[in-house]
């Protein structure tokens, strides 16, 4: 991986995730994947995913956290691309309750972040999330529980496939960009939701039948992340 060349860039934390997927129709959700990638698909289906997490202490490698800017809720929409053989993944949207973070990720990582008040707890198997933005009907609302032991993803599985991913992709300009990420192999529980409002969702209109009701739920206490700067796809 690319983390072998160069020093990483960013140093942060990833905080009580549940992870929440969807089956969706590929042709319906290959209309938002930027030419130059393309979907990878798992036994031939497609999937978006929820995640609400807590990002902490989001640094610089060279400075301090601080604690205003450095911790806040943050809730994505992503799907799954490659590249060749270049696995990763594609953020629809990122809410984050950080002006500063909407502001240097749009700029220096061109994600698509948008600002969002919420909040992300986390207690024992129990996790609970809210958000909305200030602008527009968009929210997230609900829970999830653990109802299994950790463990770590097993080989060729879905388990694998959704999150043992270590890149990133984003579009600037009409190019291509992606990102290496670097943290141990993820610790996942199997867990039950209970969503309330999914508006996040609801708005991509990606013929899912029920937002409120994921094909799939995982939780996990985090993992410790490096990141690398932006590379143009054939670096």
């Amino acid at each position: 991986m690319d983390m072998h060349k160069n020093k990483h860039l960013l140093l942060q934390n990833w905080e009580n995730l549940s992870f929440m997927h969807w089956i969706v129709n590929k042709d319906i959700l290959g209309k938002y994947i930027p030419e130059g990638l393309e979907l990878d698909l798992y036994q031939n289906n497609a999937f978006v995913g929820v995640i609400p997490f807590m990002m902490k202490n989001v640094r610089p490698r060279w400075g301090p956290s601080i604690s205003f800017i450095s911790n806040f809720p943050e809730f994505n929409i992503r799907t799954y691309v490659k590249s060749r053989k270049t696995k990763g993944v594609f953020f629809l949207t990122l809410d984050a309750q950080s002006i500063i973070t909407r502001i240097f990720a749009s700029n220096f990582y061109h994600l698509p972040y948008r600002y969002s008040r919420g909040y992300v707890t986390g207690k024992g198997q129990f996790y609970s999330w809210k958000s909305r933005r200030l602008i527009g009907d968009f929210g997230l609302e609900g829970s999830c529980e653990g109802v299994s032991e950790y463990s770590l993803a097993k080989k060729k599985s879905l388990e694998e496939f959704l999150f043992e991913r270590y890149y990133l992709f984003v579009t600037n300009r009409g190019k291509i960009l992606k990102g290496c990420i670097y943290h141990k192999p993820w610790k996942l529980k199997v867990a039950k939701s209970k969503l309330i409002n999914n508006n996040f969702l609801k708005s991509y209109s990606l013929g899912i039948k029920n937002v409120l009701k994921p094909d799939y739920c995982h939780q996990s206490k985090g993992v410790d992340v490096k990141a690398w700067p932006l590379k143009e796809l054939d670096q």
